[in-house]
């Protein structure tokens, strides 16, 4: 059985175009962001394909979920993997967990499967994750 390994580093949001879900005045209401982020370190990604929906329970409060899309490598293996996505913000910030998707892994990173996170502040344009991982 493999040991899981530890490995961490940075991503930078690329760009963000989020549109309402029905209703854009109402609260609570939903959205979907279409996200492209970059990630470097251990996992090394450069314009990943991210889709979220929100839901907002304030103003500035609320939880989404997502799935994003990573082509390149983890410590040094390449291929490709998808991410399923879960966490809440507030005024301050977000917080995420994410999962590697069961079966995603393709290349060096089939059998990929590891999970992660990190936590954001408001307006940072760089924000640290983690990531745990097995290959099998």
């Amino acid at each position: 059985m493999p040991t899981p390994v530890e490995t961490g580093g940075r991503f930078t949001f690329a760009d963000w175009q989020e549109s309402p879900a029905g209703p854009a005045e109402a609260t609570p209401r939903l959205a979907r962001a279409e996200v492209t982020n970059s990630f470097t370190g251990g996992v090394e990604a450069d314009r990943t394909t991210c889709t979220y929906t929100i839901a907002y329970t304030g103003e500035n409060t609320g939880t989404y979920t997502g799935m994003e899309l990573l082509s390149g490598s983890v410590d040094g293996r390449k291929g490709t993997f998808v991410l399923e996505e879960r966490g809440s913000f507030d005024p301050a910030g977000a917080v995420c967990r994410f999962e590697v998707v069961p079966g995603s892994g393709t290349g060096d990173l089939a059998g990929l499967t590891g999970s992660g996170g990190f936590t954001s502040r408001h307006g940072e344009a760089s924000v640290e994750y983690t990531f745990t991982y097995d290959i099998a």
